[in-house]
């Protein structure tokens, strides 16, 4: 459904990402990888988007990697600069579907990608929404008061990864800075919205869950619809 396209960052660098398109130009969305990398569960991710009318973009962030270890991709995330990705690749993907004409812009991610959703959403003023799933970055890295698109966060109570202390301390922040923000709690583990996580494969700490992923996906269906039309 999709094609790899290259595009171009702020500091002139150019990046490969992931880009599926719907059957009539819409909004756009960049969607953000979990740890593992640009896999066939993220390019789902942006063609299920794609069904839905929006215009998605994955960018690489691991320039061609990807692992199904967790060993390896708990290695390629500490490699990954993320004031980087998030000031330039990301930044980067939402200035290139802009400059294809999408009038509006979202940003999404997951676990790695949703701490990647947050920094992005401080640098990348361009960004019209965003909606997290599961993840945070060191809340020290986090000026809220630079977040002026309206954001969604989906958390897991029973996340190992991101502890709910966390979330709850971010919250606090984007409550101060004044931040339209919408925050959806599911009994539910880390991963919760990724039906690779389960069966032999899964990781200790995920778990995939149908139906909670089916009523997160329905609430960012609504957001994205509301704020990017």
């Amino acid at each position: 459904m999709g094609s790899t396209i290259e595009f171009a960052r702020p500091d002139g660098k150019t990046v490969q990402g992931y880009l599926a398109e719907p059957a009539t130009p819409g909004p756009g969305i960049v969607v953000i990888q979990e740890w593992w990398g640009l896999n066939d569960q993220i390019r789902g991710v942006a063609d299920r988007l794609a069904l839905a009318g929006y215009t998605a973009l994955v960018p690489d962030l691991y320039r061609g990697r990807s692992t199904v270890e967790a060993e390896e991709a708990h290695h390629l995330m500490t490699n990954l600069n993320f004031g980087d990705a998030a000031s330039q690749d990301v930044r980067g993907a939402v200035q290139h579907l802009k400059g294809r004409g999408c009038a509006k812009v979202g940003v999404t991610g997951y676990c790695m990608g949703g701490a990647l959703t947050i920094l992005a959403l401080t640098m990348a003023p361009e960004a019209d929404a965003g909606v997290v799933w599961y993840g945070y970055p060191p809340l020290e890295f986090v000026d809220a008061s630079k977040i002026k698109a309206p954001m969604m966060a989906h958390w897991a109570t029973q996340d190992a990864a991101f502890a709910m202390e966390g979330v709850e301390a971010l919250e606090a922040k984007l409550k101060a800075a004044g931040v339209a923000y919408t925050g959806h709690r599911y009994l539910a583990h880390h991963a919760f919205a990724n039906e690779t996580a389960q069966g032999p494969r899964r990781i200790a700490v995920t778990q995939y869950d149908a139906a909670w992923a089916q009523v997160a996906w329905d609430r960012t269906m609504r957001f994205f619809g509301r704020h990017l039309g």
